[in-house]
C-alpha cells in the first residue's frame, strides 16, 4: 500500500497523509459479520473513568474476525479486502467451499481471488494457517496463538511479523515484532506471512479533528496546571518537574514504570524481555 499525500491548500491539508485505499474493494461490509459496538469512553463497568482522554468518535460496528482459522483442510477463497475502522489491519473476506463466510486479518500480499487454506500439511504461503510444529524454523507468521484453540493473540497489528527461532521439548520460540523472546506451545496455530497495510506507521493525520474522529479527546501537559490539579503544575515562569522521575496526576511513576506483575506465571517462557541488550 502507498502513502497519499495532498496539496498544502490548507494548514491541516500541509503535513496531512493518508495510506492509498485504492486497492480494497469498494463494498458494504458483510452484514452476517457485524456486531454492534457500545462506546466506552474510557470507563469501566461501574462508570468511572480508567483511560482519560477518550471520548466521541465516528460511530463503528465491530467486524467479527476468525483469529482461530478452525475450519481445517477446507479451501477458502478471497472476495475482498475491506478498511476495518477497529484495528489498523485490513481484513479480507473469505468464503469456505461449504459456502460460509469468514474475515480474516489480510496478510502483505494478499489479493482478491486469492485461496488460503488451514491444515497440518498446507503449503507455506500468506495467508494459509498451520500448527507451529508444522511451520519451517525461520519463517515469519503473525497471528500467533499463546494458548491451543483460543485464538491469535500475538502479532496482529499492520505491518508486524513474528519469526519462528526454533523448536524444542514441545515448545516453539518466537521472536515477537517488540524483541522478546518467548516460548509459545508447538500445537498453536500461526499464519504464514506478514500482516499487510505496512504504511500505516507513516500516515500523518495534519490536524487535531482527524485524532477526534478517532475517539480521542485533548491531553493537557501536567506542567501547564496547577499544583492542585497535578504534581508536575506551578511554579513562576517555566518550571522543572522537581521530582526524580515523571509522575502522573495521582503521584504515581511513569515513563519507564514498569507494569507487568511481578512474578508471574507466563515469566519461565519469557527468554529475553523486549528492550533488553
Amino acid at each position: 500500500m502507498a502513502i497519499k499525500l495532498y496539496k498544502p491548500t490548507t494548514p491541516g491539508r500541509r503535513d496531512m497523509s493518508k495510506v492509498d485505499y485504492s486497492n480494497l474493494s469498494k463494498v458494504d461490509p458483510e452484514k452476517s459479520l457485524l456486531a454492534p459496538l457500545t462506546k466506552k469512553a474510557g470507563r469501566n463497568s461501574y462508570g468511572r473513568i480508567t483511560v482519560r482522554h477518550r471520548g466521541g468518535g465516528n460511530r463503528r460496528k465491530y467486524r467479527i474476525i476468525d483469529f482461530k482459522r478452525n475450519k481445517i483442510e477446507m479451501t477458502a477463497k478471497v472476495l475482498t479486502l475491506e478498511y476495518d475502522p477497529n484495528r489498523s489491519a485490513h481484513i479480507a473476506l473469505v468464503q469456505y467451499e461449504d459456502g460460509e463466510k469468514r474475515y480474516i486479518i489480510a496478510p502483505q500480499g494478499l489479493k482478491v481471488g486469492d485461496t488460503v487454506v488451514s491444515g497440518e500439511h498446507v503449503d507455506i504461503k500468506a495467508g494459509n494457517a498451520l500448527k507451529l510444529s508444522n511451520i519451517p524454523t525461520g519463517t515469519f507468521i503473525h497471528n500467533v496463538e499463546m494458548h491451543p484453540g483460543k485464538g491469535a493473540q500475538l502479532a496482529r497489528s499492520a505491518g508486524t511479523m513474528a519469526q519462528l527461532m526454533s523448536k524444542e521439548n514441545n515448545m516453539a520460540l518466537i521472536r515477537l515484532p517488540s524483541g522478546e523472546m518467548r516460548y509459545v506451545p508447538l500445537n498453536c496455530m500461526a499464519t504464514i506471512g506478514q500482516v499487510g497495510n505496512v504504511d500505516h506507521e507513516n500516515v500523518k493525520l495534519g490536524k487535531a479533528g482527524v485524532k477526534r474522529h478517532l475517539g480521542f479527546r485533548p491531553s493537557v501537559r501536567g506542567s501547564a496546571m496547577n499544583p492542585t490539579d497535578h504534581p508536575h503544575g506551578g511554579g513562576e515562569g517555566k518550571a522543572p518537574i522537581g521530582l526524580p522521575s515523571p509522575v502522573t496526576p495521582w503521584g504515581k511513576p511513569t515513563l519507564g514504570y514498569k507494569t507487568r506483575a511481578r512474578h508471574s506465571r507466563t515469566d519461565k517462557f519469557i527468554v529475553k524481555r523486549r528492550g533488553s541488550k
